[in-house]
């Protein structure tokens, strides 16, 4: 793999940059949960901390796209780094003089889900110029190790640091992180053209009603966002496997780094077969598959927690999960970037990023059924809702699974 975009001087110090405030985002994620964890042990407060940083997220989400097309994206990133920074050293030091509770944990996640919603879309829309066009696939790459590198190899540090030490160690680390990657864009000058002529609300509203229009790229998108709801919220909760396993914060952090392992090799596999003419039917079989997965890793966490083996048994169910759903996400992805006409692609997209958010949000669900019952009891009910799902898209709409990217469809089918 190239990586000529590196050659770039301000993509390159923006890349460096990137890895930590990045990096800071995954050990943030591990920290936070353990923290409400440890303070209350319970699985509705670990709901309730996914849906406060989800439902400010997807609000800000929607509209930082479009704000990202209007107002300076270096400064916009400039504000984003600096106010998560001073959010997490505050953190870090309610968590070091103990005065630490959960509703502060909850209420800075929000704040921080909220300035994220803005950060992403201004974060996606710079690079681009910094490079040169013909550089832009290396800069993607490289985007993408960062984020699968980070998720697959942090946690488990973060995990080890907790243990070690605190989680206000981890916060502090996480602030000095954002304020780096604060002092990069500083030093960078970016040229940005800002020609969009309709308002934000009037883009949104085409973006949706073209969504809406289209049955294959609708269909795409609700049975991501059911993916990830039903079938991804389980992260939310991973505390509480830990906690039947017996691992503690360090089996924590590699039970999450098991879904960047997962990620990574889903992605690996899904790059040589984009071109298939059965993308359809290996986007739906690992969408459908996926869930027994979870199903497997539950049981097992709940039949044999304790014995011998069993926690890296868990971790492979967790891979395997992990891997079918981003081959899934990533051909559905792949299907809109390429079907979605250009003057839409940038609408549908960030529809489409809501996804990522309704891991969080499916967390406050899980932890209300595992309050109620038990932790695999809320990832076995969230599994047989993806499944049922697949099933009904199969047979209500069967030209996915004939899904071909080299032959001309008609989305509104």
């Amino acid at each position: 793999m190239r990586f000529d975009a590196l050659s770039s001087a301000p993509y390159r110090r923006f890349w460096l940059g990137s890895i930590a405030s990045v990096g800071s985002t995954q050990l943030y994620f591990i920290s936070k949960a353990w923290l409400v964890f440890e303070l209350s042990g319970s699985a509705l407060d670990l709901g309730f901390l996914g849906a406060a940083t989800a439902v400010p997220t997807i609000i800000a989400t929607l509209i930082g796209g479009l704000v990202a097309d209007r107002i300076n994206r270096r400064s916009v990133l400039i504000l984003t780094s600096g106010i998560s920074a001073v959010l997490l050293l505050l953190l870090g030091i309610l968590d070091a003089s103990e005065l630490v509770r959960v509703w502060h944990v909850l209420l800075i996640s929000s704040l921080l889900g909220l300035v994220q919603g803005f950060d992403f879309p201004a974060r996606s829309s710079i690079f681009p110029a910094l490079i040169d066009k013909k550089q832009m696939m290396s800069a993607v790459s490289l985007n993408s190790i960062l984020w699968q590198g980070s998720r697959m190899i942090l946690p488990a540090i973060g995990g080890f640091l907790i243990s070690i030490t605190d989680t206000s160690l981890i916060f502090f680390i996480c602030g000095t992180g954002f304020f780096c990657m604060m002092a990069v864009i500083l030093t960078l000058e970016v040229r940005q053209d800002n020609n969009t002529k309709d308002t934000p609300w009037y883009e949104f509203k085409e973006g949706v009603k073209f969504v809406l229009h289209h049955r294959l790229f609708l269909t795409l998108i609700l049975l991501s966002w059911i993916s990830m709801f039903f079938g991804t919220s389980y992260v939310q909760i991973m505390p509480l496997f830990a906690d039947m396993l017996q691992s503690g914060e360090r089996g924590f952090g590699l039970l999450i780094s098991a879904t960047g392992i997962g990620s990574i090799i889903g992605n690996l596999f899904i790059s040589h077969y984009q071109e298939s003419r059965k993308l359809g039917i290996m986007m739906l079989s690992s969408a459908a598959i996926a869930p027994f997965c979870l199903i497997g890793f539950s049981l097992v966490a709940w039949i044999f927690a304790g014995k011998a083996g069993v926690f890296w048994m868990a971790c492979c169910f967790v891979i395997l999960a992990s891997a079918l759903s981003s081959v899934f996400l990533v051909s559905s992805m792949t299907v809109l970037q390429v079907k979605v006409p250009d003057d839409f692609r940038g609408r549908v997209m960030g529809i489409h990023s809501i996804t990522f958010s309704m891991i969080s949000l499916g967390g406050l669900v899980a932890g209300v059924i595992a309050a109620k019952f038990s932790a695999p009891v809320a990832v076995v009910i969230g599994a047989l809702v993806v499944i049922s799902s697949v099933i009904l898209v199969v047979f209500k709409f069967s030209v996915i699974v004939k899904l071909d990217l080299n032959k001309k469809l008609n989305p509104k089918k």
